[in-house]
C-alpha cells in the first residue's frame, strides 16, 4: 500500500474539482457562480472543505486500526511498501530523450582533447528540444514567406484596421446594455419599474425643491405639461440634467453628483410627469416640444361628394 499523495494535496485537488464542477453545472448568466449566489457559494464551499477534512481523518483512521491488527511482519511489509515513491518513467525517460545528455558515469565517452588547467570540456549535442524547436521555426518561416511575400494574403495594416473594426462593434453592443456608459446621443428612454422607481427616489431626494413632488413647478419649470425650455425627450432632457440648465438662471449640471445611469433613471421618471395633473401648476414655459423621430399622425382622406344624376328622363312632369 503506497502513500503516493499527501493527504492535503489530495483534500486541495478534491476541493477544486468540486469548486469547477459547480461553475459548470450552476446557472449563474456571464458573472462565475461564486459572484453571482456568494452566500450560497462560500456556504457551500465551506461544507464541502470540512467534509474531505472529516472523511481524511476517517481514512487515517481506519488506517490505523488496521495496522495495529497485523502481525510484525506484515507491519514491516506494511511500512516497506508505504515508503515507496511513485515515479513518473514514461515522463522520466521521455524528460532524458528529450535532454540528450549523457549519464555522469558515461561522460568519458565524450569527453575531448581540450584542457584548461584541469578543466576538460564535453562534446554533447544539442538537445533533441532545441534542435525539433530550430526545425519547426524553418517550417514556420517557409509557410509564412510563401503566405505574405509570394501569395499577397493580408498585410498588418489591414489586420489592424480589421481588429479596430470589429473592436468598435463590439465596444457599440456593449455600450447598448451598459446602462453605467450612457450619454446623452445613447440614452434610451428606460421603462422597467425597477428604472423608474430609482429614478423617483433622485427625484425626490434632488429636485422635488424647484419642480414639487408632483412636477407642477416652482422655482423650476412646470414638468407636467408639453412645454420645454431646452427640448423634451429623453435625450434632451439627460442633456440638460447632466450639463445644467441655462447660464446664470437654471439648473446646475448634476454631472457630477450623479453617475449616468442615474441621470437616465431620473429623466425617465422626468417624462412620466408629462400630462398629469398638479395641484398647483406653474404657468407653462418655453415651447411645445414635438418629437422629430415620431412618426407623423396619418392625415385622414377626405371624403367626396358625389352629386346625384338625375335622369330628365325618369322625372314625370306633372
Amino acid at each position: 500500500m503506497k502513500n503516493n499523495t499527501a493527504w492535503w494535496l489530495r483534500i486541495t485537488v478534491a476541493f477544486f474539482l468540486v469548486v469547477i464542477l459547480m461553475e459548470v453545472y450552476i446557472d449563474s448568466g456571464d458573472k462565475p457562480a461564486f459572484l453571482a449566489y456568494p452566500t450560497m457559494m462560500f456556504g457551500f464551499m465551506a461544507l464541502i472543505l470540512l467534509l474531505l477534512i472529516a472523511i481524511a481523518f476517517i481514512v487515517q483512521a481506519i488506517e490505523n486500526v488496521l495496522y495495529n491488527t497485523l502481525d510484525e511482519e506484515a507491519k514491516v511489509r506494511f511500512l516497506a511498501a508505504k515508503e515507496e515513491k511513485w515515479e513518473w518513467t514514461w515522463g522520466k525517460n521521455l524528460y532524458n530523450k528529450m535532454l540528450g545528455s549523457k549519464p555522469m558515469e558515461k561522460e568519458v565517452e565524450i569527453i575531448l582533447d581540450h584542457n584548461y588547467d584541469g578543466i576538460r570540456e564535453l562534446d554533447n549535442k544539442l538537445p533533441p528540444w532545441w534542435v525539433y524547436l530550430f526545425y519547426a521555426s524553418i517550417v514556420f518561416a517557409v509557410v509564412y514567406l510563401a503566405r505574405f511575400h509570394v501569395f499577397n494574403d493580408y498585410t498588418q495594416d489591414e489586420e489592424y484596421e480589421q481588429e479596430v473594426a470589429i473592436a468598435q462593434l463590439e465596444i457599440e453592443e456593449y455600450k447598448k446594455t451598459a446602462k453605467g456608459l450612457v450619454d446623452a446621443n445613447t440614452v434610451e428612454l428606460l421603462t422597467d419599474a425597477s428604472d423608474l422607481n430609482a429614478g423617483k427616489i433622485i427625484f425626490e431626494s434632488n429636485c422635488v425643491a424647484c419642480h414639487m413632488a408632483d412636477g407642477g413647478g416652482g422655482i423650476g419649470p412646470n414638468l407636467t405639461d408639453r412645454n420645454w425650455i431646452l427640448g423634451g425627450g429623453i435625450k434632451n432632457v439627460f442633456q440638460t440634467i447632466s450639463e445644467g440648465g441655462r447660464d446664470g438662471k437654471g439648473m446646475i449640471a448634476w454631472k457630477q453628483s450623479l453617475k449616468p445611469v442615474e441621470i437616465a433613471q431620473v429623466a425617465s421618471y422626468v417624462l412620466t410627469f408629462e400630462g398629469t395633473t398638479a395641484a398647483n401648476p406653474k404657468a407653462a414655459e418655453g415651447d411645445i416640444w414635438v418629437d422629430p423621430n415620431a412618426p407623423e399622425p396619418a392625415t385622414p382622406a377626405k371624403e367626396t361628394n358625389t352629386e346625384q344624376v338625375i335622369d330628365s328622363t325618369s322625372v314625370t312632369m306633372n
